[in-house]
């Protein structure tokens, strides 16, 4: 082979850069890709850690909150337990008194 080039591998200078400016191409645009994936990425791992914070602060208010709430809950089950009569009496004066207001507004329309 005397008319055979030796160099390049049997490619022409032209049809080889074009396929390394493809390369090149698509490598840059693969970068660009990757690099706005991995951005994304960070971004969804601050926003988890605020929704995390977040919550354990909501579930901190909860535990609170049902604290205070069994406490009063346990001051109605004490006043529960004491004299139904006292407390019986008791609501029925203040159905009276309820019943009286009404019927003076009523009178006095």
């Amino acid at each position: 082979g005397d008319g055979a080039p030796t160099s390049n591998y049997g490619y022409s200078n032209s049809g080889y850069s074009v396929y390394e400016e493809e390369n090149e191409r698509l490598t840059e645009s693969l970068r660009t890709k990757v690099s706005a994936i991995k951005s994304l990425s960070i971004e969804i791992g601050t926003e988890v850690k605020n929704q995390n914070k977040m919550l354990s602060e909501m579930d901190n208010d909860f535990d609170s909150t049902g604290g205070l709430l069994g406490a009063t809950m346990g001051r109605l089950r004490m006043l529960s337990r004491g004299s139904q009569t006292k407390l019986l009496c008791y609501m029925m004066l203040f159905a009276l008194f309820v019943f009286f207001v009404i019927y003076w507004i009523i009178k006095l329309r």
